[in-house]
């Protein structure tokens, strides 16, 4: 089964990337519309990742 998003991290931000309809429509249900992205991917400071990642979790999706 392949996870919801991919989170990679790029030293000073992580980028947590949609995979598929249910990582799209969580984002969009989710984060803010003055949210930074990088094509797909949400820019999230280190400061926010773990809140970010805990609410995609407690929504029953994954995070790889």
């Amino acid at each position: 089964m392949e996870a919801d998003f991919t989170l990679s991290d790029q030293g000073s931000i992580f980028i947590l990337t949609p995979i598929g309809e249910a990582g799209t429509d969580w984002l969009a249900e989710n984060i803010g519309d003055d949210a930074m992205y990088l094509g797909t991917g949400l820019v999230i400071e280190h400061r926010y990742v773990s809140d970010i990642v805990e609410g995609i979790q407690n929504d029953g999706l994954t995070v790889e």
